[in-house]
This record gives structure tokens, sequence and C-alpha cells, in this order.
């Protein structure tokens, strides 16, 4: 899949996701909002002038934020992950979300009281599709906007001897034999198992080589 196609999901199959920001004391502060358009340029969601949410991302205008699909079954469920810059783009297009998502009359029935109303754009990031419904499991990586791809998986480097140590540690059974062994990084659930127990030091972790 595309970058487009993750970002459709967070708009219209997941909608509502949970976002982080910092507060003024250098604390994180969550809340649930709703995602209401995607385009080529990023993820749009708005918020009112009076609120926390509001001052918190004029202050510090980057987000981080996780939704998820699917059922009550945990082996349904799809998750999309995303953390990046933002912008205000201010009411210029307030008028499509009102449209594309018709329940927000409801909150803000008269045009008077949607002048408190912004709406903020993530243009700039790193996301992280994780579903569960496959197996083995998946995951991807994908950017929005111009910006790189941070490492954040474990691989298998020339020192591996082979021994298959890590073989059997593996849970989704991801890693294959060869010169070097290789991670199968789509199927990989990043829990180290295999970092920990390799006896050549050949395993580098995400944080070794960001």
């Amino acid at each position: 899949m595309e970058t487009q196609d993750y970002l459709k999901i967070l708009a219209e199959e997941i909608h509502s996701v949970v976002v982080a920001t910092v507060d003024e004391r250098g604390l994180p502060a969550t809340r649930v909002i709703d995602i209401m358009l995607y385009d080529k340029n990023g993820i749009y969601f708005l918020t009112a002038r009076g609120k926390a949410f509001y001052r918190q991302l004029k202050a510090k205008p980057y987000l981080s934020l996780s939704g998820m699909s699917g059922g009550r079954e945990t082996m349904s469920r799809r998750v999309v992950s995303l953390s990046g810059a933002v912008k205000n783009t201010g009411s210029r297009r307030l008028n499509e979300i009102f449209e594309k998502n018709p329940y927000m009359y409801e909150i803000y029935p008269a045009e008077e009281s949607r002048k408190a109303l912004e709406v903020f754009c993530l243009y700039k990031g790193q996301g992280e599709y994780f579903d569960l419904s496959t197996k083995p499991i998946s995951r991807r990586g994908f950017t929005v906007g111009k910006t790189f791809q941070t490492e954040r998986s474990y691989r298998i480097t020339a020192p591996c001897s082979g021994c298959g140590a890590c073989l059997p540690s593996c849970p989704q059974n991801c890693i294959e034999t060869g010169s070097p062994y290789r991670i199968i990084q789509e199927n990989c659930l990043h829990c180290g198992n295999c970092y920990e127990i390799c006896p050549e030091n050949a395993i580098l972790s995400p944080r070794m080589h960001i």
C-alpha cells in the first residue's frame, strides 16, 4: 500500500484517534480527536481556539497519534500510528470538513458558533501500519511529506555465524537462514528476542542505527 492508503484508513475507517501533545509543564497530554480529511498533503483535523489542545499545538506544533480499527476481537484489528509536524491552516477547509463529516453540524449547529474553529494539517512525519489480521502479522512504515523514514527495525549483520540460536526465539518465524540470516521486516514484532539471544552480537537494534 501507499501513503495515501494509510491516510485513508485513518480518516475513513478509523476516524477517531488518540493524539498526544505536550502541555505547558512539559508533560504528555492526550485526547481523542477525529481525522476529518486527507489528501496528498497530509491529514486534517480541527479544534477550537479556546481549548488547551489548540494552545499546545501553537506552542509546539508536533503531534503523535494512534488509531485502531476492527471489532472486539484483537486479532482482527489494524492499527495506524503517525507522528509529525502540524501547521494551522485557519478556516480555509472548514466548510469542506463539515460537508464531509455532517455530524459536526450537530455539535456546532450555527454558523456563528463555528468561528472559534481552526483547521490543522499534519503535513510531515513518519507512520507505521500494523495488521494483526494477517498470518503472520504484517507491518509497514510510511512517510508523509518530505521526510526520511527513520530506521525502526532489528537487522542481522555480517558477524552472523549462522548458529540458529535466534530462530526458535522469533514468535512470528520471520527470520530466514542464509549468510547472514535475514529478518523479514514486514512480519517482525520488534520484540527484541533475537537481539538479546545472539551470541555473536550480530543483530543491530533500532536505537543503534537511528
